[in-house]
């Protein structure tokens, strides 16, 4: 939680975008996939900035 808010991720859209779109993704298959949700990543970041 504090790693999203220094990095201006809103939480609450972090959490339920984690929530929507990992379980409909290989995550198994190609595990490198998942650096584009950490909440550093800039898709993460433009997805769910603090409003």
């Amino acid at each position: 939680a504090e790693t999203a808010k220094s990095n201006g991720v809103d939480f609450y859209e972090y959490i339920k975008k984690l929530l929507t779109d990992l379980p409909n993704i290989g995550i198994h298959q190609n595990p490198e996939i998942l650096n584009q949700y950490m909440p550093w990543s800039k898709m993460i970041q433009v997805s769910c900035m603090k409003k």
